[in-house]
């Protein structure tokens, strides 16, 4: 069965990425201990007292005990204790994960309808003078830096006309769950949700605008047109449902995508998601934060393209086959 398969290919991808997770963060160079304390307590401490920290969190075994500790933790939902925050890693990052979550979602849905939008216009007046403009815009605004994006937002939109702030995701100042609490996350998340939805649009759009082009000179299309079918029905209904599977497609792998943007992002705007959480793990070389945060990142990607899989037929009905 399709579905089983893949389920099984998921399966295979998820231990790989387990072993990459796991040997990412300790090919870094540094070591921990350096980053976990100052140079001038590290300088006096004895190789007893090295040993018993390294041995606190588990960094004193071989590679190969490290790692079945490891793999164990996953399966049972332990993933050890964050050298940074000296707490367990899962409520670290279940801390912070909400955070991204909103503002990837907002951004995924927002660069998916713009993307997908200018798409199907530029498509039906393909070859005319806006289809080129909208090429030109999409384009350039696409091929720019994500942090020159969001430091441009923040100098136009923050700094020079006042509207909207620039740091963290919550005012201070507002009691949580209160309704200026709430419009205080919203007003911080529409410059970092922008900044990520403008670099995600190029994707989507280039997608929907080449898939739409080429349904509009397929065979089906034209017999459509000479059954007297009128133009709007053949641009939605004949043309555009033979389109969305490539754009759901690009859409649902700009998961991946929008999990890089967020790193640098979160770190413009110092918004408190999983983005910022990995700066601070790879400065402290905290290797079970790091896998942790890398574990969520992995797991989000790969349910993604599941999900992805499993729900294609009921976009296009050929592909159960």
């Amino acid at each position: 069965m399709v579905w089983l398969r893949s389920v099984a290919a998921t399966a295979a991808v998820l231990v790989v990425a387990l072993i990459v997770n796991f040997a990412l963060p300790r090919l870094a160079p540094g070591d921990p201990l350096s980053m976990m304390l100052p140079e001038d307590v590290v300088a006096d401490m004895t190789p007893e007292q090295e040993a018993r920290v390294l041995a606190e969190f588990g960094l004193d075994q071989p590679v190969a005990v490290q790692f079945w500790a490891y793999a164990r933790g996953v399966v049972s939902g332990d993933l050890g204790t964050s050298v940074t925050f000296g707490e367990p890693v899962w409520a670290v990052v279940l801390e912070r994960l909400p955070w991204s979550l909103l503002l990837m979602g907002w951004a995924l849905a927002l660069s998916a309808l713009l993307g997908t939008g200018l798409g199907l216009l530029a498509a039906r007046h393909d070859g005319r003078v806006g289809d080129l403009a909208t090429t030109l815009a999409v384009l350039f605004i696409g091929s720019a830096p994500v942090f020159w994006v969001a430091m441009l937002l923040i100098t136009v939109f923050s700094a020079e006309l006042g509207w909207l702030p620039s740091f963290g995701a919550a005012p201070l100042t507002a009691f949580p769950g209160s309704a200026a609490w709430y419009w205080g996350v919203a007003e911080r998340l529409v410059l970092p949700v922008a900044a990520l939805a403008l670099a995600q649009t190029a994707g989507v759009w280039l997608t929907a605008r080449s898939a739409m082009t080429i349904a509009l000179h397929r065979d089906y299309v034209t017999y459509a047109r000479a059954k007297g079918a009128g133009e709007r029905r053949v641009f939605l209904v004949h043309a555009f449902r033979n389109a969305c599977l490539p754009i759901y497609t690009n859409v649902m792998i700009g998961v991946g995508n929008l999990l890089g943007g967020a790193l640098v992002v979160e770190t413009v705007f110092s918004y408190p998601g999983l983005g910022s959480l990995i700066l601070l793990g790879v400065e402290a070389r905290d290797y079970p934060l790091l896998q942790g945060v890398f574990l969520v990142a992995t797991l989000s990607v790969v349910a993604a393209n599941l999900v992805a899989d499993l729900t294609y037929p009921l976009l296009d009905p050929r592909a159960r086959r």
